[in-house]
């Protein structure tokens, strides 16, 4: 084999083309023929005793040539792309140029190469790393959500119904005289604020009485599910049947020992003051690593090979694919429940897709730039923990591991560790508020 030639037609784009001559391609064929002689059946012989002669005298010369072809260029296309020296992001597409007997062939592949990416600028990237105060309020509403938790509904009888009540409504809608589809329920739970209804029936609720008959009158939204609803007006007639409360348990060491495994109110809030202040820790965190990678996806400005972007969605797919079969789903019956085809769900992965590629060239580019290097003992102790899971010697578990790729994972590691260390980080404390949900995370 001889590298005739390498051009670059497009960005990331090479068409390279290689030669074998007379002598390699007649021994393909020969392999070729080898290959398939006992499949050959010709009227006169036994099946797998025609000579390669016969063969290409009722099929064609050429009958093997094909085979032959496939055979070199599994063969020789590795030694051609190491001998071009670039790296390849997708699988070549390759195609025979020329083929004679005498004067052997040529090959033309289209070549995918991995973009060449500048990263300038990486050290001293402005972050900042804020820290919530964890306040009382805070603790105390962790303890109302567990109030919440446990709270008990109550009927009321000797008032109107108001905001943040459990109202149980019979309910029938009319559009002028006719009821419509849809519109009718019975002894149904509506929670007055909780906007589950059209905007403007729960506060005509408001302020009625049990077993009182009234009528609600809505505008169904412009924007409404369905069509031929959007924008009427509508008439509810609706009963009142009973109110229901949520009553709250006290706080108390009581409640505490009942509802947690702490023993007093103070050893639960003590504990959850604890617990916030190591998750605003942990945002902040996580908060200023997600600047640092933005920062650096930004400064990826070369154009990228979309297959890249694909081959990372297929990866994310495969992902959530073995998620789903852990949980006892299979993918196609979470498209079913979601409504959603392959496409939509590759639709959905492909900005995530784009951001971690584009991360990932800058990683690699710095750990080159910094020439970080992964030492055999590092090596060695990162795989620790699957050695003594997997129960297997060291040396197994590194024949069965994709080695290059791995060490390359510790490296893109170690650079962005390097870019974290050395970012131009602004520490502080804010009082802003954060909702009892976010956290409790």
């Amino acid at each position: 084999m001889s590298l005739k030639s390498t051009t670059r037609t497009e960005v990331n784009t090479v068409e390279m083309v290689f030669e074998v001559n007379a002598e390699e391609f007649e021994a393909a064929v020969e392999r070729a023929y080898q290959r398939a002689r006992k499949r050959i059946s010709l009227p006169g012989f036994r099946k797998g005793k025609v000579s390669r002669k016969i063969a290409e005298t009722y099929m064609g010369q050429g009958a093997f040539y094909e085979d032959a072809m496939n055979l070199l260029i599994n063969q020789e296309l590795p030694a051609a792309l190491q001998e071009a020296d670039f790296e390849l992001v997708d699988t070549p597409q390759v195609s025979a140029e020329k083929i004679s007997k005498e004067e052997g062939a040529t090959f033309k592949a289209i070549c995918i190469t991995k973009p060449v990416v500048e990263i300038n600028d990486y050290k001293g990237i402005k972050a900042s790393k804020t820290v919530k105060e964890v306040t009382d309020a805070d603790v105390d509403s962790q303890l109302n959500i567990l109030r919440q938790r446990n709270a008990r509904l109550v009927s009321v009888d000797d008032r109107p119904a108001q905001m943040g009540d459990e109202a149980n409504i019979d309910f029938e809608g009319y559009f002028g005289d006719q009821a419509f589809e849809g519109g009718k329920g019975d002894s149904f739970p509506l929670r007055l604020g909780s906007g589950q209804f059209i905007p403007g029936f729960e506060d005509q609720i408001v302020g009625k009485t049990i077993g009182e008959e009234f009528e609600v009158k809505v505008t169904f939204p412009e924007n409404y599910q369905m069509k031929e609803y959007a924008g009427k007006e509508a008439v509810f007639k609706c009963k009142l049947n009973g109110i229901t409360v949520e009553e709250l348990p006290e706080a108390d060491d009581e409640f505490i020992q009942d509802t947690t495994e702490f023993e007093t109110l103070e050893e639960y809030k003590k504990n959850t003051r604890e617990t916030l202040e190591k998750n605003a820790v942990r945002d902040a965190e996580i908060d200023f690593d997600n600047a640092i990678m933005e920062a650096l996806i930004a400064k990826v400005d070369v154009p990228v090979p979309n297959c890249m972007y694909e081959h990372r969605i297929d990866d994310l797919v495969r992902n959530f694919e073995n998620m789903l079969s852990q949980q006892g789903m299979s993918l196609d019956l979470y498209l079913q429940y979601t409504g959603m085809d392959m496409n939509d769900l590759r639709e959905q992965n492909y900005d995530r897709a784009v951001n971690e590629v584009k991360l990932r060239l800058a990683l690699e580019k710095i750990a080159e730039l910094e020439n970080i290097q992964i030492s055999e003992e590092e090596v060695d102790e990162s795989l620790k923990d699957l050695v003594e899971s997997s129960h297997l010697p060291l040396a197994e578990v590194k024949r069965r591991l994709p080695m290059q790729d791995y060490i390359t994972d510790m490296r893109v590691t170690k650079a962005l560790e390097l870019v974290k260390e050395n970012a131009d980080l602004t520490e502080e404390t804010t009082t802003e508020e954060t909702s009892a949900e976010e956290s409790a995370e």
